[in-house]
């Protein structure tokens, strides 16, 4: 969303497409190179987390990234794909039902770690890497958090006027 705001939707097909593809490729590596150590969960895992952090924390940036949805959203997608379609529903209610974008990605980080917790509770190396994906989602919305409770958020409405709930 921010991309869109500052760059247009037209360039934002490449962000997509970048961010998707780091994610993808770096939960299916670390999952390759511990497979044979019978750990591929945990790999990729490992590797989604790693993926979020530095897309969060860029280093080239200063440190300074994204909020980690999107990357979010194709890591669920590679680990457990019912994780995938619960952020997704998730997101999608909320924004439709509010039209706060930032409203819809805290509540699919929430989400996404009940997801990890329901879907992987038997692997605490999973289930954990989850939850510290979903809570550091969380944590980089804080300023958004801090505006919703304010009343002083931004709609997106994609064209649309601001239409208020």
């Amino acid at each position: 969303t921010n991309f869109i705001r500052n760059y247009g939707v037209g360039k934002a097909f490449y962000v997509i497409l970048i961010d998707a593809g780091k994610a993808v490729i770096s939960c299916l590596a670390a999952g390759l190179l511990l497979e044979p150590y019978g750990l591929q969960a945990e790999g990729m895992a490992l590797g989604g987390l790693c993926v979020m952090l530095g897309h969060v924390f860029p280093a080239l940036l200063g440190g300074k990234g994204g909020k980690g949805i999107l990357s979010g959203l194709f890591i669920a997608l590679t680990i457990d794909w019912r994780i995938a379609v619960l952020i997704l529903i998730v997101f999608f209610v909320a924004y439709l039902l509010t039209w706060y974008v930032s409203l819809g990605s805290v509540l699919a980080s929430v989400a996404f770690a009940i997801g990890f917790v329901i879907f992987h509770h038997d692997n605490w190396s999973v289930m954990g890497c989850g939850i510290i994906m979903g809570a550091l989602a969380v944590f980089m919305h804080r300023t958004n958090i801090q505006r919703l409770l304010k009343g002083t958020e931004s709609r997106v409405t994609f064209g649309k006027k601001e239409q208020h709930p």
